[in-house]
């Protein structure tokens, strides 16, 4: 995925000049160049035809000079001599969550650490202790940062296996001799994360599927060659796996390798009692010695045959949703096409990449009747955050949008900043003017359980705070879920009207499946929001659609499935 491998190299790029100490405004355009890009819809080999690089925010022409030469040779000479002047092996240092630019340098020279496997020696042989200052707490949280660290590296983000799986599958769909095809696995059951891809198809000719698939412009490596079954690893080192199946297996081979296992295993003791067998060719009714064919061209004929409601794949963990299947009482899960806005939205006034016009033009193209601009407050600088003067001029912006819009409104928000104390950025004077307001922890992740449900249940108890935005604080390779007393957090939520966010956002997906359908037991409702800084980042609403699926959500459950008017009807404390 050419995308990919240009946000790769750009990041690498800006993690080289961070060990250098170069210029941080320098850095942060790599940086901030390598998350668009990552985000965008298109391949950027489109873009290069079509001479539209340098649409793409933060893309000037050094940079699209420089993504020109990564997609037509592979890689980049400015990196290449880049390399060449730091340590090898800090590189690698840098992944680790909480070990900085400065830290990675210190260990190298002082402990001659090249590595990940050299720093988990010096820690099981406690040569960090006292070392430039760092002190146990400091060691629990760099073997926390390793562990983070290989989790990344064994699993990729639903959004880069969906892609992934995408490139392939839009290839091969287009060969006659492929009949069926669909995505299996974890990707199929829309898990956050993903450890590799398997594809199905149908075909009378699997040895030309296979040939085609094995010399896809994307496929670095071929791991096995077979007439029913191949493995690639893409140029990004994701492994690929393709089965080539009959037609009249296609339902039963796409049950089987769906999964889960767990729930596989329960459907199977299920169809057992009945006196079938089901395996990944189809359902058999055992006679004897002798099997004959039931079903398996399609799933839905093997739930029938087993007096099952259908179980879509994002619920087939074996939490539940069997017994309701049995009873015909599964939940109506929330789709894509429910919402009806986006309620966590950065502009250009903090550090969105366009401004207000272009976000709702974008929004209304997707079909949406609302959009809430929420733009970072004053305490975060970093992110551009808006002074009370600036939010009056931003606010005069909205109005004035809005007087030239037609059943479409743009919403007046904020995402506020909780600080250490649970006290927001803003006093209540100038929050009572917003029409949206989603309330965030940014800073101080590494407080205890307790003072961190503090900050959320007093910022939730706030008579103007609407949402709390990504509550976990997880980003995926980056940092986990800091720990909080959810049971208390979703009582307060409740009782104050206040909903917790679904963060669509690739490395967030902040509500988790998990907590989703906790809190949804718990009485709460939630709202999905991408909290999107580009507009191709609003398309990110599809994964947070997929997470409040895996937790058992309905329309009605979602804030933002609403009209505009009951919207600001309901979220009124």
């Amino acid at each position: 995925m050419d995308n990919l491998a240009v946000a790769k190299i750009f990041l690498k790029i800006a993690k080289i000049l961070e060990i250098k100490s170069e210029n941080p405004f320098r850095i942060r355009a790599y940086e901030r160049a390598a998350r668009n890009i990552e985000s965008l819809s298109e391949d950027i080999s489109d873009l290069i035809k079509e001479d539209r690089l340098r649409q793409i925010p933060g893309i000037g022409e050094d940079l699209a000079s420089k993504i020109k030469e990564i997609v037509n040779t592979g890689k980049l000479k400015f990196l290449q001599e880049l390399e060449k002047t730091v340590p090898p092996g800090l590189l690698e240092l840098l992944e680790i969550p909480s070990i900085g630019p400065k830290t990675a340098t210190q260990l190298y020279k002082e402990l001659k650490i090249k590595n990940i496997k050299d720093l988990e020696k010096a820690i099981e042989e406690n040569k960090l202790i006292g070392l430039f200052g760092i002190r146990e707490k400091t060691v629990e949280n760099i073997k926390r940062g390793i562990e983070i660290y290989k989790r990344g590296r064994e699993r990729m983000l639903l959004s880069i296996a969906q892609s992934t799986a995408d490139e392939f599958i839009d290839k091969l769909k287009k060969l006659p001799e492929v009949k069926k095809i669909s995505p299996a696995g974890s990707l199929r059951r829309q898990k956050d994360t993903v450890r590799d891809i398997d594809i199905l198809v149908v075909s009378e000719k699997p040895e030309k599927v296979m040939d085609v698939f094995t010399r896809l412009p994307q496929v670095k490596t071929v791991l096995v060659s077979g007439q029913t079954k191949s493995s690639v690893l893409t140029r990004d080192d994701i492994q690929v796996d393709l089965r080539v199946v009959e037609e009249k297996s296609f339902g039963a081979a796409l049950f089987y390798f769906t999964g889960s296992k767990n729930f596989n295993i329960k459907i199977r003791q299920i169809a057992i009692k009945k006196g079938y067998k089901l395996n990944e060719y189809g359902l058999f009714l055992e006679k004897g010695k002798k099997e004959e064919f039931i079903a398996g061209r399609s799933e839905e004929e093997i739930f029938k045959k087993l007096n099952l409601s259908y179980i879509v794949p994002e619920l087939r963990e074996d939490t539940g949703e069997i017994e309701l299947a049995l009873k015909n009482k599964l939940p109506e899960l929330i789709t894509l096409k429910d919402i009806k806005g986006d309620l966590h939205v950065h502009s250009k006034w903090s550090d969105g990449a366009h401004s207000i016009d272009e976000l709702a033009k974008a929004a209304i193209k997707m079909g949406y009747s609302y959009i809430a601009i929420t733009d970072h407050s004053q305490g975060l600088k970093v992110a551009g955050g808006l002074s009370p003067q600036e939010l009056r001029k931003k606010r005069q912006e909205i109005d004035k949008i809005n007087k030239g819009l037609k059943n479409f409104r743009v919403l007046y928000g904020t995402e506020v900043d909780i600080d250490s104390e649970g006290n927001l950025d803003y006093p209540d004077e100038i929050l009572k003017e917003f029409e949206i307001i989603v309330a965030a922890i940014h800073t101080g992740f590494k407080q205890s359980k307790e003072q961190l449900t503090m900050r959320l249940i007093k910022a939730a108890q706030n008579r103007f705070v609407h949402i709390i935005a990504h509550p976990s604080g997880r980003l995926w390779g980056v940092r986990p879920s800091y720990e909080l007393n959810w049971d208390e957090l979703f009582k307060v939520c409740r009782d104050n009207n206040t909903y917790l966010e679904i963060n669509s956002f690739p490395h967030r997906l902040d509500l988790n499946d998990q907590n989703c359908k906790l809190a949804k037991e718990a009485g709460l409702k939630m709202a999905i929001t991408t909290d999107a800084h580009t507009l191709d980042q609003l398309y990110y609403m599809k994964l947070g659609i997929s997470v409040a699926r895996r937790g058992w959500l309905s329309k009605k459950d979602v804030l933002n499935t609403l009209g505009v008017d009951e919207l600001l009807k309901v979220i009124k404390k």
